[in-house]
């Protein structure tokens, strides 16, 4: 039995030591080890100068690496920023004008809210009510006018998100994957506010590993401003982890919804938006009513809720398919969560990863902007040696190149369904089905399928 529990507990056995005592029992124990049967080598045998020198060079070179990859991002980060925040400005990337949000949506939307009510009658206005707070922040910048203040703002939310990959401790993969594969968006990023949400849903990830409730509260900020943040906390290990972040999570949205259904009208009004919406051209379900279209059948499109999409034949069987299809996924992260039994530190980085994916790809709606969440939870995943979503962070990177393709640079030949249209939009989803099915079956896999 002595043996047994010493094997257990990684010691040494009586074999090794047969005086039938560990040395951490021999020096901790004064009542059966006095100084006469106390071990030396409890403290520890005397480390050579010539090893402790070059122990302190191996640290000091380890050290003079890690600062030598962080200037590295930081220089490819301030690069690449610079290049996107000129693509935005410049805006002569295809056909879409992608900072007229910035210039003209956001800005309607702060005065409305600056006159205490959310916008009214608005069909573009699809978002939870504190999405409310990011189009005020500006504000806080009297001395820009709205479109730099909103810039500055993002950038900073951005360079947030760069700084939690990159703290001490973690793989510095993951701040490369946010650095570049960012870029790969172009201009798309820093012209819509979901760089605020993934900032939010970034912190909930890292912060939750230690701080259960810390990461319940930046997710249900997140769930405020976009719905899927809350999807962070699915992957929390069951037991007193996961009630203290669902608790957090409830008890900060609740205070702060009611703090803005008291501050301001028409707080719930987005529902009668969001629920109307129909198929978007670059979903899953767009991209098979594209090819019908292509091949005769009677389906256009037009702009609806802020958006292209698809009217005519087979449309109401696409939604429906659809909805199916996102009930079908919450079905399996149910049953993932019921089966899983082994967690390690990456697990709620990979299982939040999966979760978006899921509702991404039966989405009736995958704006381009979607890509900046998956890239944003990718990069939380790498930050851990453990993760299992590697391969997947690979398909997302090339998801993105394409999306760029997609929106805004080919965005005219999708709308009219051209080969290249259809074949961009094909490729595209296909690599983010690919990266859904690789992503489920890497989770399922590691926590929740019997090992052999």
């Amino acid at each position: 039995m002595t043996q047994q529990k010493a094997g257990l507990l990684g010691g040494a056995s009586p074999e090794e030591h047969p005086h039938g005592a560990t040395p951490d029992r021999a020096v901790s124990d004064p009542a059966t080890a006095g100084p006469a049967t106390a071990d030396p080598a409890a403290s520890g045998p005397a480390v050579p100068r010539p090893a402790r020198a070059a122990g302190l060079r191996e640290a000091w070179a380890a050290s003079w690496s890690t600062r030598k990859s962080l200037a590295a991002i930081w220089t490819v980060w301030v690069l690449t920023r610079i290049g996107m925040v000129y693509l935005l400005v410049q805006d002569d990337i295809g056909v879409s004008n992608v900072s007229a949000e910035v210039e003209y949506l956001y800005p309607l939307w702060s005065e409305r809210l600056t006159d205490g009510s959310y916008p009214v009658g608005d069909v573009t206005w699809q978002y939870p009510p504190g999405a409310g707070l990011l189009f005020l922040f500006p504000s806080l910048l009297p001395f820009l006018d709205y479109f730099a203040a909103f810039l500055v703002l993002t950038l900073a939310a951005d360079a947030v998100v760069t700084l939690a990959l990159a703290r001490p401790g973690r793989r510095l993969a993951g701040a490369w994957l946010w650095t570049a594969g960012l870029a790969l968006l172009l201009n798309l990023p820093h012209g819509r506010f979901d760089i605020q949400v993934t900032a939010l849903a970034v912190l909930a990830l890292l912060a939750g590993r230690r701080h259960p409730r810390a990461g319940g509260a930046f997710a249900a900020l997140g769930a405020l401003v976009k719905v899927w943040p809350l999807l962070t906390l699915v992957g929390t290990e069951r037991g007193r982890t996961s009630r203290n972040a669902w608790r957090s999570a409830a008890v900060t949205a609740g205070a702060l919804l009611a703090f803005l259904a008291l501050a301001f009208r028409h707080s719930f009004d987005f529902l009668l938006q969001q629920g109307a919406r129909g198929v978007q051209i670059e979903s899953m379900g767009g991209t098979a009513l594209s090819l019908m279209r292509a091949s005769g059948m009677p389906i256009g499109i037009e702009v609806r809720y802020g958006a292209i999409e698809f009217v005519g034949a087979h449309v109401a069987t696409v939604t429906q398919l659809s909805l199916m299809a996102t009930a079908a996924a919450f079905g399996w992260l149910m049953l993932w969560r019921g089966r899983a039994s082994r967690w390690t530190e990456a697990t709620p980085f990979d299982a939040a990863l999966t979760a978006i994916l899921l509702f991404t790809v039966t989405s009736r709606v995958i704006s381009p902007q979607y890509m900046v969440w998956l890239l944003g939870l990718a990069a939380v995943c790498l930050t851990s040696r453990l993760t299992t979503q590697r391969p997947v962070a690979w398909l997302l990177l090339a998801a993105s190149a394409v999306t760029a393709l997609v929106f805004p640079t080919y965005y005219q030949e999708v709308m009219l369904g051209t080969t290249l249209g259809n074949t961009l939009m094909v490729v595209r989803n296909s690599l983010l089905l690919a990266a859904t099915l690789v992503s489920c079956h890497h989770l399922w896999r590691a926590t929740a399928e019997d090992p052999a």
